[in-house]
């Protein structure tokens, strides 16, 4: 057997995949060169190998190996410096030829293959692809208004039609290099890739890039349809000219107010030809088509149109000098726009309807390119209903006041009636059911709800009614100097909107936090953007002043869980999403979507009896308030007031309980059918009279259009009771010392009124004390509630618009 030992002929034998050999061992010229450009060599070198040593005998210090022996022979190098250097470099080479290959040539190919497959539609095909009308239907299936194009359909203009301004403006507002690339820009790819990776927003699409987006109806985030985009981009500019690609793309995308194409928006926004617009007027109109579906947010219209300004200076467009002569062009009414559109007060139903969908994920721009079919959760019946309520009372009404009016479907969180405002131009155009107001005395049912579900009280425990008190340094008082005496029951308080009693409650025994999660469990949201509906943990939040700030739409969805005996279900403009096929995206209307969820306590029966409670504390507001309920239908709700100091004044120093007026005023109220919220106010937050010069108060204008509403949406509806009331009673509890709940407690004697009930009070309760045995003041906060809860901030001693201690309540 021959090894490679024998086969080497020497003692060491030799490694086959040693770098040191290939196919011409190194100098013995049996082919008359070396792979390395060496020729020549050693026969008697080691093993056959060439030894290139330095001239003088010595060791080169590179060498690859020292003397094995340490002897003066030594050892054959065995490369050279330069032979290492060349075959590194050859390394790279080969790496390099890679390299070209994976990322040049094989894209390049893909390229040309993708090339000849994709097709480019022509200007036409793109604009009447896009020519679709997005409907809107009330909840019964009736047609509420069409979304269309303006005039039903855009106008495709030719190259020379579309004025240089415009082009100029789109150019500096989406791709300052159109005429210049070949469809898409290496290195705003190469941008948009680093924003990515750096966390950012990716971008860096040409003009071309979006024109075949549009094109095609792919608007998918995947590499592929990116990497085809890039290739139609190419080859359209390949196969039409930049004048007819930039016509094209302005003919066809959107520019918000239901607007596609150029010429249509220029009528939409200004009700001028597109050959007519200035610079000004163009640069707002290139600011939008990033963003048209906020087209009517005058910040966001301030800041494009002048980022696109700017753009059309730094690149030659326009002179420094136009520039500084530019204003933010006036726009036309939405309304006067579009014919079509819903306008008046219906048009605040699209908007909330708009941004519904844009939290669940639908743009607008989507909506409005897929032509989409939208179900909405109004009752043409209620909303006539509202709008006659609101008109017929507020009719010959000081003008300075706001209104508006909101219903909600208990059975499924359906809005079913939504008066925003008249939505009149240049008087009043503010959606008020949208707008963050104080709800006074209205607030005061969660206080109750928060006691309830931590079993301090029912509905006849008893707390100091009288007015004023003191608490922690701050002085509370009753609308008007109401007293309600020294045992005043739950349920008279409500009645009566006793300030001193709830105020008392929530700083002595639940603790504002409760108030905070009762409030939100019944569907008051925590946030509205980035406002805070309850943001400051104090006694303020018991009677709906400070920092509580809710909408009409808030409250009439937060009443309408306990309408529904206590399940909560979320509210909701939209019932159903379809697509212009007829493919339902999602549908609000199915029994699984309207199922709830208990509101206030997990076990069913508990979360049940708190709630009838609160209804049965609320069910003596209406007579207070000289309300009624219509015919035998049985209603319940809480009005509220929301003082202001004179002056505006936040000096506690300046406040004068004998001289006060009001700045909100609400009632909300529900039936087992239907829970609504009335408000009244002002824009500016400044004190609220009626056409007689009277202080308005929750029992005023807006209960008389609570009660209109409700007179006329019930009237045709089969009466259905409130479910049977099993009676928490709570202790009988008298709170006469005023002191702060950190100081020491006195015990008083108190009385106790005898009330039987058909059932005992649930467990999570505290029993009525026995008459042999006093009962002791309310509780201090829980101990797991934070320490600013226990102690309130001074304040103003009778309120300010932004932090009124005192609500006037139902007087």
């Amino acid at each position: 057997m021959i090894t490679h030992q024998d086969m080497s002929g020497t003692g060491r034998g030799y490694d086959p995949y040693d770098d040191r050999y290939d196919s011409d061992p190194y100098g013995t010229g049996a082919y008359g060169y070396d792979d390395d450009g060496f020729t020549g060599g050693d026969p008697s070198a080691p093993d056959g190998l060439t030894a290139v040593a330095a001239a003088d005998g010595r060791d080169d210090p590179n060498d690859d190996s020292e003397p094995a022996d340490g002897g003066s022979k030594g050892k054959a190098a065995l490369l050279t410096p330069a032979q290492r250097k060349k075959r590194r470099w050859r390394m790279v080479r080969r790496s390099l030829y890679a390299c070209v290959g994976v990322f040049i040539v094989l894209p390049a190919l893909a390229f040309v293959i993708t090339y000849f497959f994709v097709d480019v539609p022509t200007p036409e095909e793109v604009a009447a692809s896009q020519d679709k009308v997005v409907s809107y239907y009330y909840a019964s299936g009736d047609k509420m208004a069409e979304d269309a194009p303006q005039d039903g359909r855009r106008v495709i203009l030719k190259p020379e039609d579309v004025p240089p301004v415009m082009r100029y403006a789109a150019y500096a507002a989406e791709d300052s290099t159109f005429e210049s690339n070949s469809g898409f820009d290496i290195s705003g790819i190469a941008r948009a890739a680093w924003n990515q990776v750096r966390g950012g927003v990716g971008g860096g699409s040409t003009i071309s890039q979006q024109y075949v987006k549009v094109a095609t109806e792919n608007d998918d985030y995947s590499y592929l349809r990116k990497w085809t985009e890039i290739v139609r981009s190419f080859k359209m500019n390949n196969e039409q000219s930049k004048s007819e690609i930039i016509t094209g793309y302005l003919n066809t995308i959107y520019f918000g107010r239901g607007a596609y194409g150029v010429e249509t928006a220029a009528q939409a926004y200004y009700g001028k030809s597109a050959k007519d617009l200035n610079a000004s007027e163009a640069a707002l109109l290139a600011g939008m088509i990033q963003q048209p579906g906020r087209s009517e947010d005058e910040q966001v219209r301030q800041q494009r149109w002048g980022y696109v300004a700017d753009q059309m200076v730094a690149n030659g467009w326009v002179s420094q000098a136009e520039r500084d002569g530019m204003e933010l062009p006036r726009l036309i009414p939405e309304n006067e726009s579009r014919p079509d559109a819903l306008d008046g007060p219906d048009a605040f139903v699209k908007n909330r309807v708009m941004a519904e969908l844009a939290a669940k994920g639908y743009s607008q721009d989507a909506i409005q390119t897929g032509g989409y079919k939208i179900t909405t959760t109004i009752d043409k019946r209620a909303q006539e209903a509202a709008k006659q309520a609101v008109n017929d009372i507020m009719e010959g009404e000081p003008g300075n006041l706001r209104k508006s009016l909101v219903a909600v479907d208990p059975k499924s969180g359906s809005v079913r009636a939504y008066y925003g405002g008249p939505n009149e131009p240049g008087v009043d155009e503010m959606d008020w059911g949208n707008v963050q107001r104080n709800p006074g005395s209205a607030f005061k049912p969660f206080d109750f709800t928060a006691l309830l579900q931590q079993g301090k009280g029912g509905l006849y425990s008893t707390y100091d009614g009288t007015s004023p008190r003191e608490f922690n340094g701050i002085t509370i008082g009753n609308a008007e100097g109401t007293d309600c005496g020294t045992e005043c029951t739950i349920e008279d308080a409500m009645a009566r909107s006793i300030n001193t009693v709830f105020y008392d409650m929530v700083t002595n025994d639940t603790g504002p936090r409760a108030v905070k999660e009762a409030a939100m469990a019944a569907g008051i949201p925590e946030k509205h953007g980035d406002q805070q509906t309850m943001a400051s943990l104090d006694g303020n939040i018991s009677i709906g002043g400070g920092d509580t700030l809710v909408t009409p739409t808030d409250m009439a969805g937060a009443y309408a869980t306990y309408a529904a005996d206590g399940i909560q279900r979320d509210t909701h403009f939209v019932a159903k999403l379809e697509t212009s096929d007829g493919e339902v995206l999602f549908d609000e209307t199915t029994p699984a979507a309207k199922k709830g969820e208990p509101a206030f306590d997990p076990d069913e029966e508990q979360n049940q009896t708190i709630t009838r409670n609160v209804t049965a504390s609320m069910e003596g507001v209406l007579p207070e308030a000289d309300l009624s309920c219509p015919g035998a239908h049985e209603c319940a709700g809480k009005t509220g007031t929301h003082q202001y100091v004179q002056g505006g004044s936040e000096d506690v120093a300046d406040a004068d309980p004998t001289q006060k007026d009001n700045a909100q005023a609400w009632m909300v109220g529900y039936s087992r059918h239907i829970s609504a919220a009335a408000w009244v106010g002002t824009g500016t937050g400044e004190p609220i009279r009626n056409a007689a010069g009277g202080m308005i108060y929750g029992s005023g204008l807006p209960a008389e259009i609570w009660q209109e509403f409700m007179a006329n949406y019930l009237e045709p509806l089969d009466p259905e009771p409130f479910p049977p009331l099993e009676e928490v009673m709570g202790p009988q509890e008298t709170v006469v010392d005023d002191a702060p709940a950190t100081t020491e407690e006195t015990t008083e004697e108190t009385t106790t009124e005898e009330t039987t009930t058909e059932s005992s009070p649930p467990s999570t309760t505290r029993p009525p004390p026995s008459p042999s045995e006093p009962s002791s003041p309310p509780s201090s906060p829980s101990e797991d509630d934070d320490e600013d809860e226990s102690e309130d901030p001074g304040g103003p001693i009778w309120g300010r618009p932004t932090d009124d201690p005192n609500d006037n309540g139902g007087a």
